[in-house]
């Protein structure tokens, strides 16, 4: 008798009745929404993020985390989970609601005014405004220190000027958080999109990350209002501590695309025949599975143990470092593995390993890349800093 990967060790009962029916929910529309047209999304580069976003949003998946202002005041461990499903579909889709939720609105709903988050959280939580959040830059991404965005004051108003490279969903945004370098430190600034001396431009010819909206956004003198500035933080603390809220849900995700690689090449092991027997019968090809089935199962553990402290209000950035660069590493290793299992199968559209393992490619440097997580972790261990 078959056993599923992570149905070895049990890592249901670790969960609430209400956990489990968030999964179900979220794997549901995913199976509807978005496994029967994923690979055709890939394929054109295109999707259709505005429909998707109102469909998540009538679920209360965006901002899902949050509360108030029509979120739905999920546990991180729900949130996560959801992000594990989200992504089993792609890595793409997941990202839309990542970045909707974890960064654009988290941003307002911890740093902005009352009237910030009143004009924008319950649109964007229904899915009828997209959000998008610009930090990096085309030449500023792992040192965002060095940011080159600049904010001055123009009498009451501020002038934003600079570019912004790598912004997912910017060429569908209705809004962004973008931050700048002004003369007090750095700031964050609710953007809209339509506002004069904005531009946002699709970034074509990606071999990754496909079914996603992908921009770049040049500010050239736009003129905001004094209150479009956030007011409840200054420095780098503040996208700073968005990314870590992000990198949370991206542990999670990430172990959904190695779910779907998995289960996959089981499927595959089993069924295609090779001197005359399923190659799931030979030593070599069972231990790529049992040691794939391993990295699975503690990446799930891991993400779950901090889920948890984030629940308790207890989790730290440092924790999530380590999530975010053991799962989606293990996540990418799991994806080629799983290629190599499925032959020359393994680079058609029509199985969706290849798809999850360029997509990975993206998530391992995205967010912070490997070499900077394993700083962060090293820091912490030394109580040595080797970003100076």
């Amino acid at each position: 008798m078959r056993a599923l990967p992570l149905e070895l060790i049990d890592v249901d009962s670790l969960h609430t009745d209400e956990e489990r029916q968030i999964r179900e929910v979220v794997r549901k529309v995913v199976d509807d929404l978005v496994r029967p047209h994923v690979a055709e999304w890939y394929e054109r580069g295109h999707v259709p993020a505005r429909d998707l976003a109102v469909e998540f949003g009538k679920l209360g998946l965006l901002g899902m985390h949050l509360t108030g202002y029509g979120c739905a005041g999920a546990t991180a461990v729900a949130y996560g989970m959801a992000c594990l499903e989200l992504e089993a579909g792609d890595s793409g889709v997941r990202s839309l609601v990542s970045v909707q939720g974890s960064l654009a609105m988290y941003a307002i709903w911890r740093f902005g005014s009352a009237e910030q988050k009143g004009q924008w959280l319950p649109s964007m939580a229904a899915g009828a405004a997209l959000g998008c959040f610009g930090l990096t830059e085309p030449d500023h991404g792992s040192d965002p220190a060095s940011m080159t965005t600049r904010a001055v004051r123009s009498g009451d108003d501020w002038l934003l000027s600079g570019t912004k490279m790598w912004i997912t969903n910017a060429p569908v945004a209705d809004v962004s958080v973008v931050w700048a370098r002004a003369e007090e430190g750095v700031r964050g600034f609710v953007v809209p999109m339509d506002s004069p001396g904005v531009t946002a431009r699709e970034i074509q010819h990606k071999m990754s990350l496909r079914a996603s909206s992908t921009g770049e956004i040049v500010l050239d003198e736009v003129r905001l209002p004094a209150d479009a500035v956030l007011p409840e933080v200054l420095g780098l603390k503040g996208p700073l501590s968005c990314l870590t809220e992000a990198r949370q849900g991206i542990s999670w995700g990430a172990l959904g695309a190695a779910r779907e690689c998995l289960h996959t090449a089981l499927d595959y092991a089993v069924s295609r025949e090779q001197f005359g027997r399923p190659i799931g019968a030979f030593q070599l090809t069972q231990a790529k599975l049992a040691d794939m089935a391993l990295e699975l199962q503690k990446g799930y553990l891991l993400a779950l143990h901090l889920g948890r402290l984030a629940d308790q209000g207890k989790v730290r950035p440092e924790q999530v470092s380590v999530a975010k660069l053991n799962n989606v590493r293990e996540a990418l290793s799991i994806a080629r593995q799983c290629r190599t299992i499925l032959g020359a199968n393994g680079i058609s559209g029509e199985y969706p390993v290849l798809r999850h393992a360029n997509n990975l490619e993206s998530v391992l440097t995205y967010e912070g890349t490997s070499e900077i997580h394993q700083l962060v972790v090293g820091q912490k261990l030394t109580g040595l800093s080797a970003f100076a």
